[in-house]
């Protein structure tokens, strides 16, 4: 029986304790748990707790000597890089250069220049070129609603307008409302919540956004500034669309919808029979409208594939291996750049902005 590829998770927040470690239980047949790491003892403790419910062996490892001694084992292929959006590139790079994978949670980077220097760094280490992979865990880029969506705009002829309007429920109920991190570099929960959005209106078009002119502003002070932010963009096909988006609203509604010359595809988030997902619907020239539910499951998916590449590439050691094109690194920095141009835009006063390409 071949032996089960080992990975370490870096992190022990939140989304660790109630997305990770569940969705990696659900595919423990395909891989080990052997660490779970995290700056204090106490945390790195506390999520090791409950992963042991799915994986017994897995261990605790804390602080800048647990880091050393991850980078340092050989025996383990992948690693999960789940923390603070400032320090995670730095560390993703650290892990890269020892050889080994990484799948690092969203946002990519805090802003272009880190994009710039950290991809000149991958490039630097790559043994073959996307190896060691570097994924970005951009969950939405795996749900079965955009896999869907992105079929159907194809059927509805030429693309008219594109709408994308967000209306979130960042408040002091929300568990991620006081994380310190997402307070504290530019764009706050604008970019950190909005490149799941600008994933989903990229992956359901299948083209990128070319330029932007935005309006941003601040109403909730319990939140850091801008909290809203109202965008017009144009993609490189040539058509038109909104982006709109509260951070905090007392109406929580999430849609995007393509206008096409010979139908309409929208995707709005909700709930059925106790299951949050999406609904697909497809309204075609004839005034019908054919709907479909898919619950959420992209993180379950993301991770899965994650670890299907990474024993791939490591059975192909030398001959080259091109991973999942939707987790690559580039992917993720794509959806930092049109947020840093539509906030770039907002700070000059709808000043039209291009996205910066990559």
């Amino acid at each position: 029986m071949a032996t089960l590829p080992q990975i370490a998770v870096l992190g022990a927040g939140i989304f660790v304790k109630t997305q990770y470690i569940p969705r990696l239980a659900e595919i423990s047949h395909l891989f080990c748990l052997k660490y779970i790491w995290s700056r204090s003892e106490e945390s790195s403790r506390g999520a090791v707790e409950i992963a042991k419910q799915h994986f017994p062996g897995v261990e605790c490892k804390w602080g800048d000597q647990g880091l050393n001694d991850i980078v340092q084992d050989s025996s383990l292929i992948g690693t999960a890089v789940v923390l603070a959006g400032q320090v995670q590139v730095d560390i993703s790079l650290k892990l890269l250069k020892a050889g080994k994978h990484v799948i690092q949670e969203k946002p990519a980077a805090t802003s272009i220049p880190e994009i710039e220097t950290a991809l000149a760094s991958y490039k630097s280490v790559c043994t073959n070129p996307g190896l060691p992979i570097w994924a970005v865990a951009e969950n939405y880029r795996f749900e079965p609603a955009f896999v869907e969506s992105k079929k159907l705009v194809a059927g509805v002829g030429d693309m008219m307008n594109v709408q994308v309007i967000i209306e979130g429920s960042m408040n002091s109920s929300n568990p991620y409302f006081s994380s310190s991190w997402r307070r504290n570099f530019e764009g706050g929960f604008i970019l950190d919540m909005g490149v799941h959005f600008i994933a989903g209106l990229r992956m359901m078009v299948g083209c990128e956004v070319t330029s932007v002119s935005a309006i941003t502003s601040h109403t909730d002070r319990t939140l850091p500034p801008p909290d809203i932010i109202s965008s017009n963009f144009k993609l490189e096909n040539g058509c038109s669309g909104v982006f709109v988006m509260v951070v905090s609203s007392s109406s929580p509604k999430i849609i995007w919808r393509v206008v096409g010359s010979k139908g309409t595809v929208q995707v709005e988030r909700g709930k059925v029979d106790g299951k949050h997902g999406y609904l697909v619907s497809l309204y075609s020239a004839d005034g019908q409208c054919k709907s479909t539910f898919h619950p959420f499951c992209g993180v379950h998916e993301e991770l899965k594939f994650f670890i299907h590449d990474i024993v791939q590439a490591n059975l192909k050691q030398g001959n080259g291996y091109e991973a999942e094109p939707r987790s690559s690194f580039v992917e993720g920095a794509r959806d930092v750049a049109v947020l840093e141009a539509m906030l770039e835009s907002g700070s000059k006063g709808g000043t039209l902005v291009n996205v910066k390409k990559f």
